[in-house]
């Protein structure tokens, strides 16, 4: 993300338009690449921080869970703000993964009923909590919409992950003759 920010920078932040565009069909690609990009050093410091903590500890899980909670992050948020943000705006930052991190680590302890996940979500919580704030359309120029559909993938990644296995199948019923 330092990269292309430099990059972006350097060409009159051309990449800026790499974004997502909502209910432009072209537009959907940049579903993957809209995490990346940021308008501006600010904007990329304050997501820097907390992408780096919530996906360390995510790693830390297993490459798998990573994987999985990130693009489930990258396409609920994509995908929210594609259907739902307001025409000609333009949306990139990674605060959609961010919040897609943030409550994958929050739910995964409550699904997979372990108290070590519970512990770390807690520990989160106190961290991190507050900016769950920002899934509601209080803040002019943020977009809440990517903040809401990545903590829905986050939660999605979570149940996904960590369900237990005897929810994983449909009970069969036990018949008598």
């Amino acid at each position: 993300m330092w990269v292309l920010e430099i990059v972006d920078v350097l060409t009159g932040h051309r990449l800026d338009g790499l974004g997502i565009q909502p209910r432009v069909i072209s537009e959907l690609p940049q579903i993957f690449t809209a995490p990346l990009l940021h308008f501006g050093w600010a904007h990329l410091i304050s997501n820097s921080i907390p992408f780096l903590v919530l996906g360390v500890i995510i790693l830390l899980g297993g490459l798998r869970h990573w994987v999985v909670a990130t693009l489930a992050s990258v396409i609920g948020s994509g995908l929210l703000v594609w259907l739902i943000s307001p025409p000609g705006s333009v949306t990139a930052g990674a605060s959609g993964v961010i919040f897609g991190y943030l409550t994958y680590l929050l739910v995964r302890g409550f699904i997979s009923h372990n108290l070590g996940q519970i512990a770390i979500a807690v520990g989160v919580f106190v961290l991190y909590g507050g900016v769950l704030w920002g899934v509601l359309p209080f803040s002019v120029g943020v977009s809440w919409q990517a903040h809401l559909g990545g903590a829905l993938g986050g939660i999605a990644a979570a149940w996904l992950l960590h369900r237990s296995p005897d929810r994983r199948t449909v009970p069969q019923l036990n018949r008598r003759s």
